[in-house]
């Protein structure tokens, strides 16, 4: 402990009269962020003084918290707990005042022992009330102050609180070589597989700790085996293989699993692989010991046969075909589950399946022929002739399976218009992450409308949200200048309500701005919000903002321009440059005659401008280039745009200059160009590389750019196939979303589509087998053909020629290619799968090659 510390935390004879400020004095320490000296000043202070500081701490925190910059804050956070924890009287308001929002959450050993010490000069009794108020108010996933409340529990020796985040606290501290002198292992050691958020602890060590404390015999063995095992079953599918793992390392004796026989056998339909292994390997070894009832055997048989894993498969049919060698009685039962592994979509699996079946053809009773033959009709037509011919003959194959009808979806919904300055204030104070495009165009849109309908109405309900004004809310930190569209949305915002700051911090020439490289259409929105400052600094206001979209899509319906233009024209006031030319890009592809001659008629340079855009038919689609680029971060993706028409705005020329990167607002993106799909497009294959390992959902910007309009080529293709590529599951489903909008209504580009998987996937940007696996979902809701029409155009790309190694996922591509063409009724030549195919060997590659070939190869004329 250093000195300054000892001093905070040593016992005083008495309190001295404290000084004439104890505020000022707690502040100059505060500000410094001086913890200890803080903790040792206020142990000096009487009862009055302490009254005096802790009467002024709530407002102050409220108050700077909102204006100082996050490093000031940062600083005064810990001597603020100090303050409050040392001046506070009762124990529900100290336990408030750690868990004020404002303050720090997670604190180092240095700063625990601190408060702790403060804690201790109390009673018992109440120090008691604090540890049991602290456990009350923990919340997971990250239980704050949990090392202060556990401290307190165990000095004052009260029962050990039950609330779950305390608990989860304690299981994610616990340690084997200290375990067994914790005072709270009894209480909580024995009901560990008990708490509802045990997968919320770092069940490694849970595991590691348990298995110890086991051997040393400060757990009931048996208790322990009973509890993984009923945990298990309870978690189903959200079963933690951790907990398979440490039942392994019990090492159960044979009387043990016996007791557990049932519960195996439940654990096989849901339980996630490394469970469904445990018990398999249980029920697996009592069978052949003799002890495994025929009713389980059989429940464990069909449990297993619909497991979509290759594993369990394989480990399934194994088992099937020694359990049948010791109990020929067990053929039908045997010969059930081969007959739903028939239907399992593994060329491989089916093999093994059906070579069984064959071999137990004569033992098969009345229920197990039918069943073989009913299902034999789904095996690839070598394999089902096999089992036709053991039996009985006759086996037509099954008819390809309907494909159901291909949604198209629909596009994201359009929000209201905000109804009152008071809902407008509300709505900016939310406005934060990660950021919404429709808050940022109900916020501007909302704030023209009522700038100009009830301003003062407006600037009282907007005072309490800028006051008092502090420049590092809007990005001024010194001369340094952080942009962003939280900084830009906040200065038009305080340009209204209060120009006269708005004016200081536009005077100010920062020595550097630092604004993330942001692609050019988040430059846009920026520059949208930042042009409503100087109408607002002036004093004249914008009465309408051109540019809100009419649709969800970001679409601005022509007529809607029209009567927005005119609405200008009619106040005098010139359109923004960057709201005109958003304004703009948002119209459609084509309009109606009538729009064209009303806007003829408009006398400004924006009306002009817009009728020129609207009688030239709008923006030509520019030429797109898509290329695989070295950067010192490794490759990326790089769009390259012809040079723009002669004429156009600055603003909109300004979109011909693609950068690469990472952002969050890739949402936004294809709304500002929700005519120009190719366009858009673009502009995300730089960023999207960057977000294929990240969950922060930029991929759902493929959802909104599938219900745009224009045509689509090498950037969309390429975009698209990124978020195909996507590490998640739950992202890659956007571009799933994305590829089904496409095809359903006729948009789908799949030369360039396949164009682009060839790329990406030798590139090693993005794996071949996540891209399957959108394949195969699209496939499945109905999107057969186009994901035909890509596979087939990229097999020549990704096949491995004579002597080369295979790709990974290259089987797979095959097996979907063979599920896409049989339920299209594919007839194709395939040089490529046919010298595959011709390969010795029976790997999974060439096996599906051969299957491939003879689903499409046409049948020869009789």
């Amino acid at each position: 402990m250093s000195p300054v510390m000892a001093q905070a935390l040593a016992a005083h004879p008495g309190a001295r009269p404290s000084s004439p400020h104890p505020w000022e004095e707690t502040l100059a320490r505060v500000t410094a962020g001086d913890a200890p000296g803080l903790a040792a000043y206020l142990s000096t202070l009487d009862e009055p003084g302490r009254r005096a500081v802790a009467a002024r701490l709530p407002a102050y925190v409220t108050a700077t918290a909102r204006t100082a910059g996050w490093r000031e804050w940062a600083a005064q956070g810990r001597p603020l707990l100090v303050a409050g924890v040392a001046t506070l009287t009762g124990a529900a308001a100290v336990t408030t005042w750690l868990f004020r929002r404002e303050l720090p959450r997670w604190l180092g050993e240095h700063d625990v022992e601190l408060l702790l010490g403060l804690l201790r000069r109390r009673p018992a009794a109440w120090r008691a009330d604090v540890a049991r108020r602290l456990a009350a108010r923990m919340r997971l996933p990250q239980p704050r102050h949990w090392e202060i409340a556990a401290a307190l529990v165990r000095e004052t020796g009260i029962e050990p609180p039950a609330d779950e985040a305390f608990v989860v606290g304690w299981l994610r501290r616990l340690r084997p070589e200290t375990a067994g002198r914790d005072p709270l292992l009894a209480a909580y050691g024995p009901r560990v597989f008990e708490i509802d958020a045990l997968a919320q602890a770092p069940l490694w060590q849970v595991v590691e700790t348990v298995a110890r404390l086991v051997h040393d015999g400060l757990l009931d063995r048996t208790a322990v085996i009973d509890a993984v095992v009923r945990r298990m079953l309870r978690d189903g599918p959200a079963a933690r293989a951790e907990l398979a793992g440490l039942h392994d390392r019990l090492d159960l004796d044979i009387d043990e699993s016996a007791r557990h026989a049932r519960d195996y056998a439940g654990l096989l339909p849901a339980g996630p692989v490394a469970v469904a292994d445990v018990a398999l390997a249980q029920l697996r070894r009592l069978e052949e010991a003799g002890r495994l009832a025929e009713e389980l055997f059989a429940e464990a048989m069909g449990a297993l046969a619909f497991r979509p894993e290759k594993k369990l498969l394989r480990a399934a049919v194994s088992w099937a075909g020694d359990a049948v060698l010791r109990d020929a009685g067990r053929a039908d039962t045997v010969l059930a589950a081969l007959a739903t592994i028939f239907t399992q979509d593994t060329l491989a699996l089916q093999e093994r399946a059906a070579r069984l079946a064959v071999r137990l053809a004569p033992q098969a009773g009345p229920a197990g022929r039918e069943a073989v033959r009913q299902a034999a009709a789904e095996l690839p037509a070598e394999l089902r002739e096999k089992v036709s011919a053991a039996y009985g003959g006759d086996i037509a194959a099954a008819a390809p399976p309907v494909a159901p009808l291909l949604p198209a979806g629909e596009g994201p919904a359009l929000p209201p218009p905000i109804a009152s300055p008071e809902e407008l204030v509300r709505e900016l104070a939310a406005f934060g992450w990660p950021p919404d495009v429709h808050a940022f165009e109900r916020l501007l849109a909302g704030l023209a409308a009522w700038s100009h309908r009830e301003p003062e109405r407006l600037r009282q309900a907007l005072r309490p949200w800028w006051h008092p004004f502090s420049p590092a809310t809007y990005g001024h930190q010194g001369r340094e200048l952080r942009e962003s569209l939280f900084t830009a949305m906040s200065r038009a915002f305080l340009a209204f309500a209060a120009p006269e700051h708005s004016r200081k911090l536009t005077a100010q020439v920062p020595k550097r701005r630092l604004d993330g490289a942001p692609g050019a259409p988040e430059r846009l929105y920026r520059r949208r919000a930042m042009e409503l400052v100087t109408p607002f600094e002036n004093g004249t206001g914008y009465p309408v903002l051109l540019a809100t979209p009419t649709a969800g899509t970001g679409r601005l319906d022509p007529s809607a321009l029209l009567d927005r233009l005119e609405r200008l024209e009619a106040a005098g006031v010139a359109a923004l440059p960057a709201d005109l030319a958003q304004a703009l890009l948002r119209l459609p592809r084509r309009f109606a005659p009538a729009d064209v001659e009303r806007a003829s008629r408009l006398t400004s340079a924006a009306g002009r401008t817009c009728a020129a855009w609207m009688r030239d038919g709008g923006l030509a689609d520019p030429e797109v280039t898509v290329a695989v680029r070295p950067t010192t971060y490794g490759l990326t993706l790089h769009a390259k745009l012809g040079p723009p028409a002669p004429g156009l705005p600055e603003e909109i020329r300004a979109l011909y200059e693609p950068r690469d990167g990472h952002t969050y607002t890739l949402t936004w993106w294809p709304l500002a160009l929700p005519a120009h799909r190719e366009l858009a497009a673009a502009h995300l294959v730089g960023y999207l590389p960057a977000s294929t390992d990240a969950n922060d959902r930029q991929t759902q910007a493929l959802t909104t750019l599938a219900h745009g309009d224009g045509p689509l080529g090498p950037a969309a293709a390429h975009a698209l196939v990124c978020g195909m590529g996507h590490v998640n599951p739950a992202e890659r489903a956007a571009a799933t979303d994305a590829f089904l909008t496409l095809a359903a209504r006729g948009d789908l580009p799949a030369r360039s589509l396949a164009d682009a998987v060839t790329t990406l996937v030798t590139a090693d940007l993005v794996k071949l087998n996540r891209v399957v696996s959108v394949l195969d979902d699209a496939t499945q809701a109905g999107a057969h053909e186009e994901v035909w029409a890509v596979i087939s155009g990229v097999l020549e790309g990704l096949l491995p020629k004579e002597g080369e190694r295979p790709r990974a996922g290259a089987p797979d591509l095959l097996a979907a290619g063979a599920r896409a063409a049989r339920i299209a009724g594919v007839r194709a030549e395939l040089p490529e799968v046919a010298a595959v195919a011709a390969r010795k060997g029976s790997s999974r590659l060439v096996m599906e090659a051969r299957r491939l070939i003879q689903l499409v190869t046409p049948a020869p004329l009789r």
